[in-house]
């Protein structure tokens, strides 16, 4: 059976929400993997004016993407960038620090806690996948105080996960990634890629790799990772006399912010079990034919899921957990009509053939 199970296990978590601003629907599924390793968070209202989604893929377990999902907007809220103003920088800086937070005595305990082993306070299995919700304590900032213990020294965890989260505020979308989980807006139809695959054998990532001291084989670092960038994954980072961004694998997220309009659609973040299966452009399609009869957001992400969901394990693609976020803005955004140069999004268009182009991004 090796990674795979003898039939997919098709059963799905879905959930929908709304606010005054917008509406969003979820789904997610195991399908063919012997584990579930997605995880996401759907925060509606992080504060007053803004709302916060994002996806993981795991690797290697399960702990880092959940612990992204537990931790990673509580950082971005937290930080004083956010509170300045500057939602890109605060992104920035909570990417980082998921990978510090992992570390030491307080991070293998949080990561124990949400792995497989069972929790020695409650008792209880952790549950199938982390999934905050808006109003959650967990949105709470936390002041990730120093722990003594056994673990003291534990310098974080092998296992890794993509990021690929979307903070909405007014008209602004602010988009950051590291991995290979992506980042779709819908624009009258037309697909744009507002993130970029973090892939190992793209010209940056392989110019980083080598000068930290990596290699590249079979389209993997090392021989093992398939991701130039993930949270976690600390094997790769151990090089103490490069800064984090400069690593083998890195945690730095791309940042890309546009500037919302009338002409936009609709949303979508997904893990790459969705992007192996369809283009940017040909889910877009799709979501389009399909809310032509469904308005429930999270039932278009369900049929998504099984669009893509593979026969069988023979060809590998459709097997991986899959993960999708649909979200839909309410119109009108603002009173005042933004002005020309703001409605265009910074990427270029998604084409059926070429679904991973590289977006321009802003810091």
């Amino acid at each position: 059976m090796g990674i795979y199970l003898s039939s997919p296990k098709t059963d799905k978590f879905s959930e929908d929400g709304e606010n005054d601003k917008l509406r969003y629907g979820l789904s997610s599924m195991q399908g063919w993997r012997a584990s579930m390793e997605d995880a996401h968070a759907a925060i509606l209202n992080l504060d007053d004016n803004t709302s916060f989604l994002g996806v993981y893929d795991g690797h290697g377990g399960k702990v880092v993407s959940k612990f992204c999902a537990k931790y990673l907007h509580q950082q971005v809220l937290s930080n004083e960038a956010y509170a300045a103003g500057d939602v890109g920088t605060s992104l920035q800086k909570a990417f980082f620090r998921m990978d510090e937070m992992m570390q030491g005595q307080r991070g293998w305990r949080e990561l124990s806690v949400l792995g497989d082993k069972i929790n020695k306070f409650s008792g209880m299995i952790e549950g199938f996948i982390w999934s905050p919700r808006s109003g959650d304590s967990a949105n709470k900032p936390d002041a990730w105080a120093f722990e003594e213990g056994p673990h003291s020294d534990f310098p974080g965890p092998n296992s890794g996960s993509t990021a690929c989260v979307a903070v909405i505020r007014h008209k602004q979308l602010v988009v950051a990634n590291a991995g290979d989980s992506r980042c779709v807006i819908s624009r009258k139809g037309q697909a744009y890629n507002l993130s970029r695959d973090h892939k190992p054998d793209l010209e940056a990532e392989k110019e980083r790799i080598l000068k930290a001291g990596g290699f590249i084989h079979a389209g993997r670092v090392n021989g093992s990772l398939n991701l130039a960038r993930a949270i976690g994954d600390m094997e790769f980072k151990q090089n103490k006399f490069l800064p984090t961004e400069k690593q083998i694998v890195t945690a730095s997220p791309d940042i890309n912010t546009v500037e919302l309009c009338d002409d936009d659609d609709f949303l979508v973040l997904a893990c790459d079990g969705i992007w192996d299966c369809m283009t940017s452009q040909q889910l877009v399609d799709f979501i389009h034919e399909q809310m032509n009869s469904e308005t429930k957001l999270s039932v278009v992400c369900e049929k998504v899921l099984d669009r893509c969901l593979a026969p069988n394990t023979a060809g590998g693609e459709g097997c991986d957990n899959m993960t999708m976020i649909l979200v839909q803005f309410k119109k009108p955004l603002q009173s005042t009509e933004p002005t020309p140069s703001d409605t265009e999004p910074k990427p270029e268009p998604s084409q059926p053939e070429a679904s991973h182009d590289e977006p321009s991004s802003s810091n």
